[in-house]
Parts: C-alpha cells; structure tokens; sequence
C-alpha cells in the first residue's frame, strides 16, 4: 500500500510548520522544512523543495503566502509524482499593485539592525493583521507576527525573498499545471488581495476555490484546524483513491 506525503512550504518567515496543529490531517504522512536563506528567487527555492521531495513518488505540495508561490513553481515543472495542490493566500505574480507600496517593500528589503527589527517588522506585521486574528483557534497578534518574523528572518533573508516575490511572475505557466489545485483564500487579506485568488482559479484548469470566512493572511496560524479541514476536503473529493497512512 502505498500512500500520499503531504509536503508543507513555509511562508515568508521560511519557519517550517508546526504540523502537530494540523488535526484533521493526521492520517497522512507529513513534512516540512526551513527556506533556504539569501535566496532572490522563486526558481532556486523551487530547487529547494525539489530536493526536499526527491525521494518521494506520491505527494501533494500546501504552500501558504510565499510558500504557494514556490509550490506554484515546482508545480508547473510537472513532476511525476505531484498528485495535488495547495495554494493559500498565494499569488502566480507580484501581488502589490500600489507602486508606491513596492517601492517601499524594496527599502524595507535592504534595512538591517534595529531599523529592521524595529521599523521593518512592525510595518510588516501590520500588513499581515486583520480584524479577525484574535477570534480564530489560536489567537494571534501583530506582535505574535513580528515575532515569527525575529525569531526566524535575518534582515538578510527578508530582504532577498522580497526581491524575489516582487519579480517573479508564473502567470503565463499556470495552464502547464495539470493536477488538481485548491486555492484556499482567508476572508479578509490586505495584503495579497481578491485579484491574486482570481488569477490562480482562471488559469489552472483543475482549480478550485474556498474562502474561510472570518479569517486573515495569518488564517493557517490563527485557524490550523479549519485550514487543515479544508485541505483535508478538498483530498477527498479530488483523490478519492488516495490511500492515507495507518494510524
């Protein structure tokens, strides 16, 4: 009997997952891993996580924030034994339509030190709240964010996974994915917006979305076990035939 790995790529913090808070997907085998640091570029973090499932013929990929756009990538080089897809809160482009807020994102991109801690991550973590946070399964703040962020991003790392959110773009590559895709979206999310959602759902052919109502970019934090109820769903309806690890 064979069964399906479920493989999770962490957000723009590149802190790995903490999988015990993923309830609801416990039958499956799981992994994840850190983002490798200083990296500029979509493509070599697909690399990463090509390596990082090199051994495996049967998975699906749950990327969140930035971690959907590098599962995006993988995605669309077809790897033989990508079964399905988990996009959330995720982008196939450059999410910021305000030129003025991206030219900020480039500065905060090169700050170091205090300016970075202080400033840099404060700014940030305001970006990633909403109105929601604190009602969710784990309640969360923006100084739960900023944390996240401390404990995890060097100025250095942060800076260079701006540059390579900010020019990377799988728009035109999204018809090449051919496996069953969830675009999993929270109600409420300012920073990524309603047209990145939109863009993914259009463009892969076997796509499907769910919004979490009442929930922010941080829902997989502040949600764990609705957002793993969702992934969980959304495998059973479109892996009907999947086979889950014994308990």
């Amino acid at each position: 009997m064979h069964t399906t790995t479920l493989v999770f790529i962490p957000c723009f913090s590149g802190a790995p997952w903490d999988l015990d808070q993923l309830g609801p997907l416990s039958d499956f085998p799981m992994r994840t891993m850190r983002l490798p640091e200083g990296i500029d570029n979509i493509e070599a973090y697909a690399d990463a996580v090509a390596a990082h499932t090199a051994d495996l013929t049967d998975y699906a990929l749950v990327g969140d924030s930035f971690g959907a756009n590098i599962a995006l990538a993988v995605a669309t080089r077809r790897p033989t034994g990508l079964r399905a897809l988990v996009l959330s809160g995720g982008f196939a482009a450059d999410p910021i339509s305000s030129p003025l807020w991206r030219a900020g994102m480039r500065l905060m991109g090169k700050a170091r030190g205090p300016l970075y801690r202080q400033l840099v991550l404060r700014a940030h973590a305001h970006r990633l709240a909403s109105p929601f946070d604190d009602e969710g399964e784990v309640a969360w703040s923006e100084a739960d964010s900023r944390q996240l962020f401390l404990d995890n991003t060097p100025a250095h790392s942060f800076g260079t996974r701006v540059v390579a959110a900010l020019t990377a773009d799988y728009t035109p590559a999204l018809a090449a994915i051919q496996v069953p895709t969830l675009v999993l979206t929270p109600g409420h999310d300012v920073l990524i917006g309603e047209n990145a959602a939109t863009v993914l759902r259009e463009g892969i052919a076997d796509s499907t979305e769910t919004v979490l109502p009442r929930t922010g970019h941080m829902f997989r934090f502040t949600h764990p076990q609705a957002y793993a109820r969702a992934v969980d769903n959304f495998l059973t309806e479109k892996l009907p035939e999947v086979h889950r690890a014994p308990r």
